[in-house]
């Protein structure tokens, strides 16, 4: 396996010599500079390349070889007249980063969100800090904060209580940094920054659309970018819906197993393939990991190894769990990762290795009091990595 680390440019926290002393040899970044719809130019690709893998003598090197993300236009995701033009720019920024030898591409089609949380400091027993998806908290945002029209249409009776109860407790600073977290903009997520009537407004355009709709855009743009990734020897890898269920009325169509067999079956070009997102997909009980690894092996090009403990009682919250201790069995997983790459090997693939990183590591030690993007703090994600390695080692004697 190829150990990445993501990493968000000069002004992330962690800087590459400090990735370098991870071990990790990959880096996972994007040009977050610029807009959505806009073409990564290969001088800018050829400018950030350069930035991460000039290395002085002696000194471990860097490679940028994997992109998170490129992302999608908005008008794409709904069909938009004229929506053409930005997925020519997208299929160009693709092509453009092959052509400087950078041919992994995750990226999701989540419309107007990307991933959401609602506490990005929730404190574990430990006392470090782990990233939080409480339902609870969500719903009493969606009908009290946001207000959104005909949202009590998705909540039970029972739902409609909590909600407005956890409201009604909440200071209005806790209702302030709730609308932050989530409709304000996270550390790699590919979506505008709202207010709360902008979102509102984001949400509109989405009332005439609904799962087969959006589906159905999302192979329009696959139909125009696919033949250009096999041309090129592009992989692409689709990260699942975060959290993987329909939320704020819109719908998510990469949230289960069911979900990959539709997208491949309509689109089965070679280069179609997925990021398992450990983590996202896990925080649905009804996805087994383990097996989807296994399934989904030739399809796998990228592997976020995170995992995730979900309320008993409410099995739709979750908060970021140790890496190898979790509701996922982590050790099956890379334990089907690495029986994938053997079999890449012994059919003679040239592209047999699986990208992988430790994910959304818990904020902890020094770092608790450091500058630090949200779920990506250097020691807890070094601690997911040297985790993640040992299972990989101890797996590979025996593989």
């Amino acid at each position: 396996m190829r150990e990445s680390w993501r990493w968000f440019g000069p002004d992330d926290p962690v800087s590459l010599d400090e990735i370098r002393q991870t071990g990790a040899t990959d880096i996972v970044s994007a040009l977050h500079t610029v807009p959505a719809g806009e073409v990564w130019t290969i001088k800018a690709i050829q400018d950030y390349k350069e930035l991460i893998e000039a290395t002085p003598e002696g000194i471990q090197s860097l490679n940028w070889t994997v992109v998170e993300s490129i992302p999608v236009h908005e008008d794409i995701k709904l069909g938009k007249v004229g929506c053409e033009k930005y997925i020519h720019a997208w299929a160009q920024s693709m092509v453009n980063l092959a052509k400087c030898g950078v041919k992994t591409i995750c990226y999701n089609f989540m419309p107007v969100i990307d991933w959401t949380r609602t506490d990005l400091k929730f404190q574990l027993p430990s006392g470090a800090y782990a990233l939080k998806f409480d339902q609870k908290k969500f719903a009493a945002f969606d009908l009290h904060i946001l207000e959104r029209e005909n949202a009590a249409q998705d909540y039970s009776e029972q739902e409609l209580t909590d909600a407005k109860a956890t409201f009604e407790s909440m200071e209005q600073t806790e209702r302030t940094q709730l609308t932050n977290n989530i409709i304000a903009g996270l550390p790699g997520k590919m979506t505008d920054s709202y207010n709360l009537e902008s979102f509102r407004e984001q949400l509109a355009q989405y009332q005439a659309i609904d799962s087969a709709t959006l589906r159905a855009n999302l192979l329009r743009f696959l139909e125009k970018v696919l033949p250009l990734a096999e041309e090129h020897g592009v992989k692409l890898a689709i990260h699942p819906d975060d959290p993987p269920r329909d939320m704020f009325g819109l719908p998510r169509i990469i949230c289960t197993a069911d979900d990959l067999n539709t997208l491949f079956e309509l689109a089965p070009s070679p280069a179609n393939g997925i990021t398992l997102c450990v983590g996202t997909y896990g925080s649905r009980p009804d996805n087994d990991l383990p097996q989807m690894a296994k399934t989904f092996g030739p399809r796998i090009h990228f592997s976020h190894l995170r995992g995730v403990s979900r309320d008993p009682s409410e099995q739709r919250s979750f908060y970021e769990a140790n890496h190898l201790d979790s509701d996922i069995d982590m050790v099956g997983v890379i334990r089907n990762l690495l029986l994938e790459e053997h079999k890449r090997r012994q059919a003679g693939e040239t592209q047999n290795e699986i990208f992988i990183r430790p994910d959304h590591g818990h904020q902890m030690m020094g770092d608790i009091h450091k500058s630090n993007n949200p779920g990506y703090s250097g020691v807890g994600r070094l601690k997911g990595l040297a985790e993640i390695r040992g299972v990989i080692h101890a797996l590979s004697a025996s593989i």
